[in-house]
């Protein structure tokens, strides 16, 4: 089973345009993957661009074949349209908090003003109480 997060950007009239992650949303490894290699608003344009993915930081392809690369492995590099995988507009932050309502999400991430910001969308016996969280030093490797 999968740690499934939403990652977006913060768009400038506050809305937010993001795409589902099925592996590893955890702050500890997607959270220090964003941080340290999606420092550009185009590379994190380019990552959001490509729709929903399995993972986000890996050389293993959909037959465990190893890549030639470290990157994301998107739906539609196994057949899938982009139609069906592209990115989800929120309204506000608000309405992406509550993402998890419609994907299962556990962590969302949004750039916004250069920066990554995490929230655990479910830190207490409420299963909407949402709490602003840090992603942790160091490197994924």
């Amino acid at each position: 089973m999968g740690t499934r997060s939403m990652i977006g950007k913060q768009l400038k009239d506050g809305s937010i345009l993001a795409v589902y992650c099925h592996y590893d949303g955890y702050p500890a490894f997607n959270g220090r993957v964003l941080r340290d290699h999606y420092k550009t608003e185009e590379k994190v344009n380019k990552l959001i661009d490509g729709g929903f993915m399995s993972c986000l930081h890996t050389n293993a392809g959909w037959n465990q074949e190893t890549l030639p690369e470290t990157g994301p492995l998107y739906y539609t590099s196994r057949g899938e349209s982009i139609e069906a995988n592209e990115p989800i507009h929120y309204k506000d932050l608000n309405e992406f908090l509550w993402c998890d309502e419609h994907t299962g999400a556990e962590y969302t991430y949004h750039f916004v003003e250069g920066e990554w910001v995490c929230h655990d969308l479910h830190t207490g016996p409420d299963p909407h109480q949402v709490k602003e969280v840090m992603i942790p030093d160091g490197s994924v490797g």
